[in-house]
């Protein structure tokens, strides 16, 4: 060989060519330690079915991993040894010397029934194995190769092609130096079954950066896994198709990481993203008829230090309850938002307290539904000494009839830690400001607090889903009593207006607040000598925020909000209907009504006649030329947002014009976030999740998840329920994830699982709480239901008393 080295003695006798059956004796390993030892050895294969000389690439990969056995610190560094005579594999004595096996091969059947029997009785022992590209195509006949693989390529030869490998895992050592996006020419294999979730994925290729031809997986493509298995450790990258691979410098780190964890030189884990490996289990049980004993109508959680969870109903009750519509009626809308509490020591409930809300009316037009209530709960950053709990809602005692106006509010109370009760006589009111309930919709409601005790609070647009085709929700000519409700530039994207924000405050010790520099608007802004602008305001332009969280590493804020309802773009109106997540690093204006996505602009329209489109809006300079505005007319730039999707795809994109405009032409949009889709969608944040290497907990997920972001959708067909990881670089300007992970084989869909999510959050054991609506609206119902999804896969690979060179 050019490169490599055959040892001498390794192989003796003529060369096989029959079949002959498998000898017991051979083909057994009677060892008690893993193979290998201190004495680190590679073995490396490249025997194939075809006959001939052994080509570059051959060579080429031989050449590469030789240099990287003899590099790196010293206690990480191998030998290799390469055979292309496949008798290696019959003599258990000399194989059991070797850490890990590669396989570096044309493919085709190499191994007869003997020699696959010693490869398996050696993973069997403990053995490693590493797979390189075509080695996916050796031993065509076996499952249990086919299982060592993880997945067969489909027909076809694959050409080479420039492509972006997206690298998910962070942790692992083949993937945790590689860039978020690396791009690189390849021979790309499909794969004939998607082996996600059956092994655990480190990176994928995005097929739309190159040609992927027949049997294109979509938009998850695996490229590179790894998994335990058979009692050894398997690790295959179908990368490595070239030549020049092998003088990639990171190419040569994605192998010397597979190879550092085979041979048993360091731990590492390839068990997180096993579907197999996670279990979802309901925590509450159905309510008794009648009563929310358990669980009210499910509108948001939070978990204490100690372990407790704490879930609010918005205000609904079940459906034998009666529910008053009647504005003429002093009961109208009345309801109980409930706030209870789940304890994981006695895994019991216990009703905390009520508020009587106004919150109880269900179903029918947008003059009769209603999504005020209790809308958010957070926990006092010191509430294991104070007891003290805010709470976000709409007091029924605070409606006016006549106009038919509320009041919104966030209020803290006192929780006795002893009885698990709210002193509901112990409220401090905070914040309060006006609201418009004669017609429906948007609340809001979640809530979050940063690093240094600022409570994020987010409020919907407070404004109707009707009058506006669906598209911008911008119709100024109707209103109630002199209060537009179909005007979201009188709320959202009005300075001077608290709905259609993520507000930012300090709270107080004596239950006021102050408020923290950074904010979007001083309160002291003037336009034509008023003041015209609210000091609480960190967001504006969101149209109903449900779900916040600040991931507790980096202060950073993320959100997602529900989009309009226009089922399709328009090129007189402007967007479809678009569900939006963002990252938002500082304070800014996320667009709506005049923006959405990426910047995309919607059609003014105003009085003498709203039905007659005016120009577009200007995402960069947007002005708020609305009757119904109180506020500033310049605003803020807009800020492009992270997700956006239709009922049309992910990430809807079309060609500009020299303005700026989008065609809005269906056949002209490109879907540049092709893992999610919409149709029936109500965007649902989650945490970041930061995993804790300190903590004793055995069910908390492990470190693959830390720094991702958990985004999913109410409901569970095409809708999103993954995690996604960012890029620092150009997330706060709108960056797109450069990663995104499934999520729904590990928190179940299903009628029978976690349908309509709610609200989600990773409690201080690691574990993810799951809130499901249920199954009817302004309810809550026999599927209303808390749900823990755990982590059941166990710690890295080896043991740390397996490691070749000691413990880690």
């Amino acid at each position: 060989m050019a490169a490599g080295v055959v040892a001498a003695g390794l192989l003796s006798g003529p060369a096989a060519s029959a079949r002959p059956a498998p000898d017991p004796s051979l083909t057994t390993m009677s060892i008690t330690s893993p193979p290998g030892g201190a004495n680190v050895r590679v073995l490396l294969f490249y025997g194939s079915a075809a006959g001939g000389d052994e080509s570059p690439l051959v060579n080429a990969g031989i050449a590469a991993i030789e240099r990287i056995g003899q590099t790196g610190p010293e206690n990480q560094r191998f030998t290799v040894t390469a055979t292309g005579d496949p008798r290696v594999f019959t003599n258990d004595t000399k194989l059991s010397r070797f850490n890990a096996i590669v396989f570096l091969t044309g493919g085709g059947d190499v191994l007869d029934p003997e020699q696959e029997a010693g490869l398996e009785a050696y993973m069997e022992a403990g053995g490693g194995f590493v797979g390189l590209h075509d080695a996916a195509r050796a031993e065509p006949y076996s499952d249990w190769f086919t299982g060592l693989i993880g997945a067969r390529p489909a027909s076809g030869q694959a050409t080479v092609q420039r492509a972006t490998v997206e690298v998910g895992d962070r942790a692992h050592p083949a993937t945790r130096s590689l860039p978020l996006e690396w791009k690189r020419p390849d021979k790309w294999l499909n794969w004939v079954k998607n082996p996600s979730g059956d092994v655990h994925t480190v990176a994928r290729v995005r097929e739309s950066t190159y040609k992927p031809g027949a049997g294109a997986n979509g938009w998850d493509h695996p490229v590179s896994w790894c998994r335990d298995y058979d009692g050894g450790r398997s690790f295959y990258t179908g990368m490595g198709g070239t030549v020049s691979s092998y003088d990639e410098t990171d190419f040569r780190e994605h192998l010397r990481g597979a190879l550092l964890w085979t041979t048993r030189l360091v731990r590492a884990d390839c068990k997180a993203t096993i579907t197999g490996n996670y279990k979802a289990e309901r925590l509450t049980k159905p309510n008794q008829p009648g009563r929310n004993d358990q669980i009210g109508e499910p509108h948001g959680l939070v978990t204490a230090p100690d372990g407790r969870v704490f879930y609010i109903g918005r205000g609904g009750a079940d459906a034998s309850q009666p529910v008053v519509t009647d504005w003429n009626d002093p009961d109208i809308g009345k309801g109980r938002g409930e706030i209870h509490v789940y304890d994981p020591k006695t895994k019991e409930v216990t009703l905390a307290g009520a508020l009587t809300v106004f919150g109880n009316k269900g179903g029918g037009d947008e003059l009769t539904k209603v999504e005020e209530g209790l809308l958010g709960i957070e926990l006092d950053p010191r509430f294991t000494q104070n007891g003290w709990v805010y709470l976000h809602y709409t007091p029924h005692s605070g409606i006016d009839r006549d106009k038919r106006m509320a009041e919104r509010r966030v209020s803290r109370f006192t929780l006795d830690h002893a009885t698990d009760k709210l002193d509901l006589s112990s409220e401090k009111v905070l914040l309060k400001w006006p609201v418009q309930v004669h017609s429906c919709c948007h609340a809001g409601g979640g809530m979050a607090w940063d690093s240094k005790g600022n409570l994020y609070i987010a409020t919907g647009d407070n404004n109707s889903s009707g009058f506006s085709g669906g598209y911008s929700g911008n119709n100024p000519e109707p209103n109630y009593k002199g209060v537009s409700f179909a005007d979201a530039r009188r709320t959202a994207g009005n300075t001077n207006n608290l709905n259609g924000k993520i507000l930012r405050i300090h709270p107080e010790p004596d239950g006021t607040y102050t408020l923290p520099e950074g904010n979007l608007f001083t309160g002291r802004e003037t336009d034509e000598g008023g003041g015209k602008t609210r000091g609480e305001i960190y967001v504006m332009g969101v149209r109903n925020p449900a779900r916040i969280s600040v991931d507790p590493e980096t202060d950073i804020l993320y959100a997602g909000w529900v989009g309009p309802d226009a089922g399709a773009p328009s090129a007189t109106w402007g967007p479809a209907k678009y569900d939006t997540f963002a990252v938002i690093t500082k304070a800014s204006n996320r667009g709506w009504p005049y923006c959405m996505g990426n910047k995309q602009p919607y059609r003014d329209r105003n009085l003498p006649d709203p039905s007659q489109p005016l120009g577009w809006y200007d995402c960069d300079h947007p002005k708020n030329e609305s009757p119904n505005n109180d506020g500033l007319v310049n605003l803020p730039p807009v800020t492009g947002n992270n997700i956006w999707y239709s009922p049309q795809g992910g990430g809807p994109d079309f060609p500009r014009d020299a303005n700026g405009v989008p065609s809005y032409k269906a056949e002209e949009a490109v879907y540049r976030l092709p893992w999610l889709k919409g149709g029936g969608q109500a965007a649902m944040n989650g945490p970041v999740y930061r995993y804790d290497g300190t903590s004793s907990s055995d069910v908390k997920w492990p470190a693959y998840w830390d720094g991702k972001w958990f985004v999913g959708d109410f409901y569970d067909a095409d809708q999103p329920r993954n995690a996604v990881l960012m890029d620092p670089r150009t997330q706060g300007d709108g960056g797109l994830p450069v990663h995104s992970e499934s999520l729904k084989k590990i928190v179940p869909v299903g009628n029978d699982g976690i349908k309509n999510l709610m609200g989600w959050t990773f409690g201080p054991d690691g574990a993810l709480y799951v809130l499901d609506y249920g199954r009817g609206f302004f309810t809550s119902d026999a599927k209303s239901a808390l749900w823990r999804v755990t982590y059941t896969g166990g710690g890295p690979t080896p043991a740390a008393g397996r490691l070749a060179r000691g413990t880690q």
